[in-house]
């Protein structure tokens, strides 16, 4: 596969446009009103949370885990937790903050029991400048290029360890801020962001060590093939 001759652009930004403070509060007041009206034993309550938040939550889990299916299968078990322990909810906090720490709670353990958790090696100190392709954008003229990034995008995420998964995710993909993210994943503010810098230089370590050996691989072609000889 032909990888593209530059680096991921900055950040995947959230396929969701950005929402403001108001609506972001707005969300949070429907969202408690329908936790408390489940747990008086509404159906319809419980169905609406899922409905609110079903895609959201799959496709936080889809960038975590290798298929659709898993991402399906334990976005499933994240409402069926939700679920049952709906009465211990806080509401100090959003409803999707409890729940995307649930899901991403269950990539991580889903990922464990895949293969062991280890990270890729690095070494310096600055952040590097990530730039991953914006998945709401398709390009007409090349769309298949476009596909195959965001496949190895995919591909270069899943070889970082689990808890450099979730924020990269979290942060680069859905576009939550680090605060947020601090909630969701149960580490500290400080904690989150010495991990996004981890992930963001493994990420683009692993992305120019592919680049590497795929020009590598294309240079040992065009010297064996016979057509390109003088």
């Amino acid at each position: 596969m032909q990888k593209p001759e530059t680096q991921p652009q900055s950040r995947l930004q959230s396929p969701e446009p950005p929402e403001s403070s108001a609506q972001r509060a707005d969300d949070r007041a429907r969202d408690h009103e329908l936790v408390r009206q489940a747990q008086a034993g509404e159906e319809q309550a419980f169905r609406g949370l899922v409905q609110r938040h079903e895609a959201r939550a799959q496709r936080v889990a889809r960038k975590m885990v290798p298929s659709e299916e898993d991402a399906r299968d334990l976005c499933q078990e994240a409402f069926f937790r939700v679920f049952r322990h709906l009465e211990r909810f806080d509401f100090q906090y959003a409803f999707s903050t409890w729940l995307y720490r649930i899901v991403t709670n269950l990539a991580i353990d889903h990922l464990r029991k895949r293969r062991p958790t280890s990270s890729l090696v690095g070494s310096g100190e600055d952040e590097p400048s990530i730039d991953l392709p914006d998945e709401r954008v398709a390009d007409p003229s090349d769309q298949m290029s476009a596909e195959e990034t965001k496949l190895e995008v995919h591909a270069v995420l899943q070889t970082l360890a689990p808890h450099f998964q979730s924020v990269m995710a979290l942060r680069e993909i859905e576009g939550l801020g680090c605060p947020e993210i601090a909630e969701i994943v149960g580490a500290t503010h400080v904690t989150v962001r010495w991990r996004l810098h981890r992930a963001r230089k493994l990420f683009l370590e692993e992305w120019q060590r592919r680049e590497r050996i795929c020009a590598s691989g294309s240079d040992s072609n065009a010297a064996n093939d016979p057509s390109a000889r003088p």
